[in-house]
C-alpha cells in the first residue's frame, strides 16, 4: 500500500465433479470450536459502526444483513443465503478499498472477515497459514515474533490481508524479496457452482493440482470476484526445513528516513528537476541484482496546500555500505535543484518500524485515485501537468502523486507467472485526492480525472501498456476505466489491469463462478 505521513488444514484440493465442485472443511476448521456466525441488522446499535468501515466515506454500506463469521462453512452458509434470496453478496477484510466495490448499496449482504484473523503455521501443508480478516501488522507480528520470518506485504499495518494479497500487494521488502503473492503457496475459498450452490475449495500452486488455476487468479486478480478467499496459506517456492526457513527474513534493523523539500522554496524548474533525478534514478538502478534491491522509498508529491513534498525511504540498516547507498540516493534525487532538504534519520527493529500506524487524513476522508505502473520515468512534459495540478491555487483538496519504488526482485518472473502481469516496471504510480465536504465530490473527483488525464492525454488518460507505462493496478482501482467517456484510450479495463493474463482469468471466473454470484464494479463477467 501507500504512506501518507506527517500531513494531515488442510491441503485438501479436489476436482470439480460434473455438477459442481467437491471440497472438504480444513483440518483447523475442524479441529477447532468456532463461534457461531453473528448477523447485524439495520436497528442494532453495531450496524453503524459495521457500515462506516470503509476507507473513503464517499461510499456507505447500506446493506440488509451484515454477516460476522468465523469459518468458510459460515461464509457458505451466507452464500447459499444470497443465492436462495437473490441477494448481491460482497465480502470485506479490513475495509481500506478505495472504490464503492464493496460500500456499494446493490449489496444486500456484507460478510465481514475482521473475526477471521489467526496467523499459523500449518504442517500439514507445511505453510503459514492465514485468515483473510487479519491485518498486515498482525501478520507481520506474528510471523517475526513466532518464527522470525515475514512477507514482502505493504507499508500500511491496518490493511486487510484479503484484498492486499487477492490484488498482489507490494510493500517495503518486494524490491529484495518480490510480490507477497510470489509466496503464496494455497488458498482457502468459498465459491458458487452452475447449481448456485457453495462450497469450499483448497487451491494450490502445485502443478497437478486441479484447482491451480483457482489459486493463480488470486495471486492478482483481485479480491470479491471469483469467490470468497477465507485463509491463505504462505511458503516461498523451493523453501525446505523447518518452519523458520519457509518465508523472506526481514533484516534485524532497518533505517527509516524522510527528506523534506517545502513547497515555498521550489520553482517549477526546480520541482521538474527533482522529480526527473528520482525517475532516472529508479531507471537504473531497479534492475534484478540491483546493490539497491535493500531500499524501498515513496516519493510523495503532496498539493501544495500541504505545504511540502517528501521523499520516504527505508531500507536495511545492517549492512556496511548503508550509509554510502543512502547518502548517494539522497544526493542523486536532489543534484540541481538549488533547495536544501531537512533529512530525518531513525532507526529501529524491523518490526517497530513495519507496525507504525499510517497517518489519518482526518476529515478529509472522501477520496478519489487510480494506480499503475511506469517502465520509463514520466517525461519532462508529464512532470510539468503534475505540477499545475499541484499547484492549482483554485484547489482546496488534498492531491499526491505517489511514486513507489519498484522492480528489482519483482521483475525476476515472467508476466505469467502470476496474475499481476506487471513485471518489468520500475515505478508504482498512484494518483489520490482527499477532501472533507460533500459537496465537492464533483469538483475534486474532476480534479483527479483532470490530473490523470493531463499526465496520460497521449493514451486516452490511462497509462496504457507501451514503452514507458504498464497498465492499471487492481488494488488502486479507478471505475473510471470500464466508462468509454473516461476510458478512450481504446483498451478494455481488462487489459489495462491484466493485460495478456486477462483470457486466463476469464477462464476462472466462468469455471468458478458462472453464475456471476460474485461481482462488483471492477470484476469479470462470465463470458
Amino acid at each position: 500500500m501507500f504512506s501518507r505521513r506527517k500531513f494531515l488444514g488442510s491441503a485438501i484440493a479436489v476436482a470439480g465433479a460434473t455438477a459442481g465442485f467437491a471440497a472438504l472443511p480444513s483440518a483447523a476448521e475442524a479441529a477447532t470450536r468456532v463461534a457461531p456466525e453473528v448477523i447485524v441488522r439495520p436497528g442494532d446499535a453495531r450496524y453503524a459502526e459495521l457500515t462506516h468501515r470503509g476507507y473513503n466515506t464517499r461510499f456507505v454500506a447500506t446493506p440488509d444483513e451484515i454477516w460476522l463469521v468465523h469459518s468458510a462453512s459460515q461464509v457458505e452458509k451466507a452464500v447459499n443465503q444470497a443465492i436462495a434470496n437473490n441477494q448481491r453478496i460482497t465480502v470485506r477484510s479490513g475495509g481500506h478499498c478505495f472504490e464503492n466495490l464493496v460500500d456499494n448499496p446493490q449489496f444486500r449482504l456484507l460478510v465481514d472477515m475482521s473475526e477471521m484473523t489467526s496467523v499459523t503455521f500449518d504442517p500439514a501443508l507445511n505453510a503459514f497459514a492465514v485468515q483473510a480478516g487479519a491485518q498486515l501488522g498482525d501478520v507481520y507480528k506474528a510471523l517475526y515474533e513466532g518464527w522470525g520470518v515475514t512477507v514482502p506485504g505493504g507499508v500500511c499495518p491496518e490493511v486487510g490481508v484479503g484484498g492486499h494479497v487477492s490484488g498482489g500487494g507490494y510493500g517495503p521488502l518486494s524490491r529484495r524479496f518480490g510480490l507477497v503473492v510470489d509466496h503464496l503457496y494455497a488458498i482457502e475459498i468459498v465459491v458458487a457452482d452452475s447449481r448456485g450452490k457453495a462450497c469450499t475449495i483448497v487451491a494450490t500452486r502445485e502443478a497437478n493440482d486441479p484447482h491451480r488455476d483457482l489459486w493463480w487468479a488470486h495471486t492478482g486478480g483481485g479480491g470479491g470476484g471469483f469467490g470468497i478467499v477465507t485463509r491463505f496459506w504462505f511458503r516461498t517456492p523451493g523453501a525446505t526445513g523447518g518452519p523458520s526457513s519457509l518465508l523472506p527474513k526481514p533484516p534485524a534493523r532497518m533505517r527509516e528516513t524522510f527528506v523534506t523539500w517545502p513547497w515555498a522554496q521550489l520553482s517549477e524548474a526546480a520541482f521538474t528537476r527533482l522529480v526527473m533525478n528520482h525517475g532516472a534514478w529508479h531507471a537504473a538502478n531497479s534492475a534484478p541484482g540491483s546493490p539497491y534491491q535493500v531500499m524501498h522509498s515513496s516519493f510523495q508529491l503532496h498539493s501544495s496546500l500541504a505545504q511540502t513534498i517528501q521523499l520516504e525511504i527505508r531500507m536495511d540498516a545492517t549492512l556496511p555500505n548503508t550509509d554510502q547507498l543512502h547518502d548517494d540516493y539522497i544526493n542523486a534525487v536532489n543534484a540541481g535543484v538549488g533547495v536544501q532538504p531537512t533529512i530525518d534519520i531513525k532507526e529501529g527493529t524491523w518490526l517497530e518500524i513495519a507496525l507504525e500506524p499510517t497517518a489519518s487524513y482526518g476529515a478529509y476522508s472522501r477520496q478519489k485515485s487510480m494506480g499503475g505502473h511506469l517502465r520509463k520515468p514520466l517525461t519532462a512534459t508529464q512532470v510539468g501537468a503534475v505540477y499545475r495540478s499541484l499547484t492549482d491555487p483554485d484547489h482546496t483538496g488534498v492531491g499526491l502523486v505517489y511514486l513507489a519504488a519498484y522492480g528489482c526482485q519483482i521483475n525476476t518472473l515472467p508476466s505469467s507467472a502470476r496474475a499481476i502481469a506487471q513485471r518489468d516496471s520500475v515505478i508504482k504510480l498512484w494518483y489520490s485526492n482527499n477532501w472533507s465536504d460533500p459537496a465537492n465530490d464533483a469538483i475534486e473527483v474532476e480534479w483527479l480525472r483532470t490530473l490523470r488525464k493531463n499526465v496520460h492525454g497521449a493514451t486516452g488518460g490511462f497509462p496504457v501498456p507501451n514503452d514507458q507505462q504498464d497498465g492499471g493496478y487492481i488494488n488502486y482501482p479507478d471505475v473510471d476505466m470500464r466508462d468509454p467517456a473516461q476510458n478512450t484510450s481504446g483498451v478494455p479495463w481488462y487489459s489495462l489491469i491484466w493485460k495478456g493474463n486477462y483470457p486466463r482469468l476469464q477462464q476462472v471466473k466462468n469455471t468458478y463462478d458462472p453464475k456471476n454470484v460474485f461481482r462488483h464494479s471492477l470484476s469479470l463477467d462470465p463470458s
